[in-house]
């Protein structure tokens, strides 16, 4: 039996040696934490930063149960077990506990390894980098800790996202498990999102797991000192997520440029190639702002990870940056938490003392490790104008990459967290990269604030995305399943609050490898392998994968990944710049070409809706179910997502024309079904045809139409095509409005880059359509910036269905309203 004590603060419930607590960091958010036998915790959180209170709080006994309650949710404690029901503000049952408890601690020991610098390591290279183990090390007594235990009862019509991205395509959770380590293409976020209007926060950092069966939901951590978790309501998708940004910290806005187009490979080999592939797309008139400098930037023979240009390579760096900013390009180049080869980088963090055991990964735990490391990229690559960084490999360890069998994902993650655990607290192993980007985006602020910090990197977690980070799913294959499992992924990670991911566009291993299990993609012809590690000029043979079938997979991954928070191209095997797939007049090329340069028009659209991520904490890139709850038809769609509030994007992943090894196909239909979600009409972004809500539809889905379709009531602003971002500061908006609802959109301006914009040095445009009046709203703007265009024409477009009205206005700032009735 519990009883109850009530604090300022809090309400603390006991029975025998188990404990409790429950406080309220806002009225919208229950902190519960638990404990047994050993006081709460007072350490601070690495996901959650926010230190308010909120202490009107009320508290009842009533009769078998506690109510705890706020404004906004009540807690129903179970005086016997210490069950919980969750309810919001008019009493509706949101979640509950089992009845036995749900909350399960089991008392454990935690060792870790003691190891000396002078031990020996074993150094190596893998497909993934280079890697390093002691072999020397004594295993000691840490601490007392437990394994935890957390059960829910979810709703039989509740659809539940999140935890992150992982390789299984799964959308909704509901029946499903997830193995929640971090590992090459597992980027793990212990938060999920319900249908119902709630979302849970984890607050651990070790193994974890999650299922959902028959005998209910568990969610079981590995390691952690006291269990401790939030409840957060709002009602909707983008109310619980601003609300987790209370906790978490908000979302600094990344750089214009960086929702422009980027070109990758593994890898540019010299300052000439990479100049050359800009130019190439200056000469071709195909937008391109960002320009990628994979692995190796560093000397030949100098070690892995220096941070540093090779002087024969890449012989004035600073004359490199200058004249691809000159190209209106910007320059991300490839860092690494390992060091090897007793380079410089190495030797310096060693010498401090700031080396995890394998003195090779640097202790991201540390914050004179992280200084140290950021002065070693500022030093050897930020002061010769670099603009972005790639984090790579940030989990940063893993065991499973190599063999040509794939291990049962038990023994999988064994491997791989036995393999962390060796070096890093058992409580810590899945935060390193959020540590790490700290140190990157805080040593960049200290360093320069005319350029916003852009972190690509491959791992993640809770609270990284206030470090300027953007996650990808890792070196996946080539192959029509990975492109149909990318697409629920991503959701997921985005549904955790973290809002920039992206994917390798046509997948990192275009070919097969028979005796490496990861290494499976579908297409062989003129693919090459990795590139030569010692390469000083690039390969003339490598001219890209020439089997169509890739060509028309590459170009389906184009149409999906141009509605992704960012828009890139990467992999090894073969080069993939657009001319790698034929020229203009071919259809693939012409296909590629026009969703670059679709992405460029809706660069105001998508400006915008990054600007609300950081105001507000809205995402970008949304579940259907979670913008439709009340829609069961959409709580199991995998292959559709929706862009921003206004568009619902359906990507074609089978194949119509070729199959591999360029195999014609004969008899595919050019088309796909769709899913229209209930309560709405929609557009076709094509040909403007309208269609009522809730059902199924054939459209049509030839190899240059992606299946895209816009909500009624949405106002969108694009843009002229141009080479980069902001190449005409000055043009033209061309501003549709879907008539057959209300609706609004804000339109955001700022410098584009700088961070100026935290002191107020914005611009909002407020456009509302009042369907019944017929009547569009530009409101006055509010806010101004150094280099905002005061006065701008609008092409208005107005869009029935039925027919197009256009108007076009010079807005100065002034409210404007126009009426077509």
């Amino acid at each position: 039996m519990f009883t109850a004590e009530t604090q300022v603060d809090s309400v603390i419930l006991t029975s025998g040696r188990k404990q409790i607590r429950v406080k309220f960091p806002t009225a919208a958010i229950a902190r519960v934490t638990v404990t047994e036998g050993k006081n709460f915790q007072t350490k601070p959180s690495l996901i959650v930063t926010a230190t308010s209170q909120f202490t009107d709080f009320k508290y009842r006994d009533a009769g078998d149960a506690f109510e705890i309650f706020t404004p906004a949710l009540k807690l129903v404690v179970s005086k016997f077990t210490g069950a919980i029901r969750y309810f919001d503000s008019v009493g509706k049952l949101l979640l509950c506990e089992p009845e036995r408890g749900g909350k399960t601690l089991t008392s454990k020991k935690v060792f870790c390894n003691v190891f000396s610098q002078n031990t020996n390591v074993a150094a190596g290279q893998s497909i993934d980098g280079a890697r390093a183990a002691a072999t020397d090390f004594e295993t000691v007594f840490d601490r007392d800790a437990f394994e935890a235990k957390l059960e829910f009862q979810f709703a039989p019509d509740e659809a539940i996202f999140g935890l992150g991205s992982h390789e299984e395509g799964y959308g909704n959770l509901r029946g499903k498990s997830r193995e929640l380590y971090q590992q090459n293409m597992k980027i793990v976020v212990p938060y999920f999102v319900s249908t119902r209007g709630y979302g849970v926060l984890l607050d651990c950092s070790s193994l974890m797991t999650f299922r959902d069966d028959l005998a209910g939901a568990c969610w079981w951590a590995d390691v952690v000192d006291e269990l401790d978790f939030y409840f957060i309501v709002g009602g909707s998708f983008d109310a619980v997520t601003v609300n987790l940004h209370e906790l978490t910290g908000k979302t600094p806005m990344l750089p214009k440029w960086a929702f422009g187009f980027a070109q990758s490979k593994e890898r540019y080999v010299n300052a000439a190639e990479l100049v050359a592939v800009v130019r190439e797309y200056r000469r071709r008139k195909i937008p391109l702002d960002l320009i990628v400098l994979d692995w190796k930037s560093w000397p030949n023979g100098a070690g892995w990870g220096q941070k540093n240009f090779d002087p024969l390579r890449f012989p004035n760096p600073k004359a490199l940056t200058d004249e691809l900013h000159s190209l209106g390009a910007k320059l991300m180049v490839s860092i690494w938490p390992i060091m090897t080869g007793d380079c410089p980088n190495q030797r310096e963090l060693q010498a401090r003392g700031l080396m995890l055991g394998n003195q090779s990964n640097y202790d991201a735990f540390s914050a004179e490790a992280r200084e140290v490391y950021w002065q070693q990229a500022e030093r050897g690559l930020f002061a010769h104008g670099v603009d972005a960084w790639w984090c790579d490999c940030t989990e940063p360890f893993e065991a499973d990459w190599s063999g040509e069998t794939k291990l049962e994902p038990h023994a999988r993650l064994l491997l791989n967290t036995e393999a962390s655990k060796k070096y890093l607290d058992h409580g810590q192993i899945n935060s390193y990269s959020l540590l790490h980007s700290q140190g990157i985006y805080e040593g960049q602020r200290r360093a320069n604030s005319e350029k916003r910090v852009v972190n690509l990197t491959r791992s993640g977690y809770a609270g990284q995305h206030r470090y300027a980070t953007i996650c990808w799913n890792g070196d996946i294959c080539a192959t029509w399943q990975t492109l149909r499992n990318c697409i629920p992924e991503g959701v997921n990670f985005c549904a955790t609050g973290e809002p920039f991911w992206t994917v390798d566009i046509g997948g990192f291993f275009i070919n097969r490898d028979p005796k490496l299990w990861f290494w499976r993609g579908d297409y062989a012809e003129g693919c090459r392998g990795l590139t030569d590690m010692i390469a000083l000029e690039p390969d003339p043979k490598d001219t890209g994968c020439r089997d169509l079938g890739f060509w028309e997979l590459y170009t389906r991954w184009v149409q999906y990944a141009a509605f992704l928070p960012m828009f890139r191209s990467h992999g090894t095997d073969a080069a993939r710049e657009i001319w790698r797939f034929g020229d203009e007049g071919n259809p693939f090329y012409d296909t590629i070409a026009k969703y670059i340069r679709l992405r460029y028009q809706l660069l105001p659209y998508i400006y915008s809706l990054a600007a609300q991520v950081t105001l507000r904490g809205t995402p970008m890139l949304r579940a259907v179910a979670l913008d439709f709850p009340d829609d069961v038809a959409t709580h199991d769609l995998t292959d559709e997502f929706l862009f921003g509030p206004a568009l619902l994007v359906c990507p074609v992943t089978t194949p119509m024309y070729y199959e591999k090894n360029s195999q014609p196909i004969t008899a595919a239909a050019k088309s796909r079904r769709v899913y229209l979600p209930a309560g709405t009409t929609w557009f076709d972004f094509w040909t403007e045809k309208v269609f009522v809500g809730g059902q199924i539809i054939t459209t049509a889905a030839p190899l240059e139409t992606l299946p895209l379709f816009v909500r009624a009531g949405s106002i969108l602003p694009l843009t002229e095509p141009m080479q980069f971002v902001d190449e005409f500061p000055a043009a033209p908006l061309e501003v549709r409005i879907y008539r057959g609802a209300d609706g609004a959109f804000t339109h955001y301006e700022d410098a584009g880059d700088g961070y100026d914009y935290e002191r107020g040095a914005f611009a909002l445009v407020e456009f509302s359509w009042n369907e019944a009046r017929g009547e569009l709203t530009i409101g006055a703007r509010r806010g101004t910036f150094p280099s905002l265009i005061a006065k701008r024409e609008y092409c208005l477009i107005f869009i029935s269905g039925i027919s197009r009205e256009i108007k076009t206005v010079n807005y100065a700032g002034a409210e404007m309203r126009l009426n077509l009735s």
